[in-house]
Parts: C-alpha cells; sequence; structure tokens
C-alpha cells in the first residue's frame, strides 16, 4: 500500500432537523467560517420549498432531490500503455451525495440576480421535479460513462 489510511472524520448533525446530510450540506454552503449564516441561508431555503411545493415536510423533498441528482456513473482517467482512456466507474452511495450536494450548491450560487437563500429554494426544487442544471450535469456524466462504455474493461 502506497499512502497511508485516511479515517473519516464523523460529521455533526444540524441542529433543526437531526440530519447528517443536512449538517453536511450546511457545511459545503459556509463561507470563511460562518456557520450560523450558511444555517440561516439553508434553513430559509427549506421554509421557501415548502412554501412553494405545499409539502409539510422539507427534509423529505431535500432527499428526494439528492437522490435525483446524485450520478450512479462517473468517468476516472486511466493511463494504459501511453494512452489515457476515460473508465466508466460506479459511484459509491456517499461520494454520489458528495457531488450532488456540490452540484445544487455550484449551480445555485452561478444562478444570477436573488438572494442566495432564494437561488438554493430553486435549485432544489428543480432538482426535486426532475430538471435544472444539477440534473443536467449528472445526466452529461450518464452519457459521457455510456460513451466510454468500452473502455470498461480497463478498471481495476
Amino acid at each position: 500500500m502506497r499512502r497511508r489510511h485516511v479515517f473519516k472524520k464523523e460529521l455533526l448533525a444540524d441542529p433543526k432537523f437531526n440530519s447528517k446530510i443536512v449538517g453536511k450540506f450546511i457545511n459545503m454552503v459556509m463561507l470563511e467560517g460562518k456557520k450560523a449564516i450558511a444555517e440561516k441561508i439553508v434553513y430559509n431555503a427549506f421554509e421557501k420549498v415548502k412554501t412553494v411545493l405545499n409539502e409539510p415536510d422539507a427534509l423529505k423533498i431535500f432527499h428526494k432531490a439528492i437522490d435525483n441528482v446524485r450520478p450512479r456513473l462517473e468517468v476516472k482517467p486511466r493511463r494504459v500503455g501511453g494512452a489515457t482512456y476515460q473508465v466508466p466507474i460506479e459511484v459509491k452511495q456517499e461520494r454520489g451525495c458528495s457531488i450532488a450536494l456540490r452540484w445544487i450548491r455550484d449551480y445555485s450560487k452561478n444562478r444570477k440576480g436573488k438572494a442566495m437563500e432564494d437561488k438554493l429554494a430553486e435549485e432544489i426544487i428543480a432538482a426535486y421535479k426532475g430538471e435544472g442544471a444539477a440534473i443536467k450535469k449528472r445526466d452529461d456524466t450518464h452519457k459521457m460513462a455510456d460513451a466510454n462504455k468500452a473502455f470498461a474493461h480497463f478498471r481495476w
């Protein structure tokens, strides 16, 4: 083995929903260590999502949105005999969840105009409905993996 084993840090659950995924998402939204502001942004976005979709449970909507965005396959570059091949591999549950959260955050930031909580709420709603930039990114990733299916035998 080349590298030492990296131990996973135990993530704290968020105070309102007691969910580790929401806690992780708050940490991703946070800038410059301002966690209270990040919590306010995420919780206000959840309230807006609840009012727009007329659902009592924002957490269920959030989990469905993450599951819709989460990629099942991705490509990894493998160097074989001087050539680099994009080899499709399956994505583990935890990594897929992290990727989905990152895509939702990034595409929310890139939306123009309004406050971050509004943009975040819009992106979560779009992901819940199966549309939006994060879903498009997932589809592009799956298309790339599908196009490179011929190199699947290079995975190890």
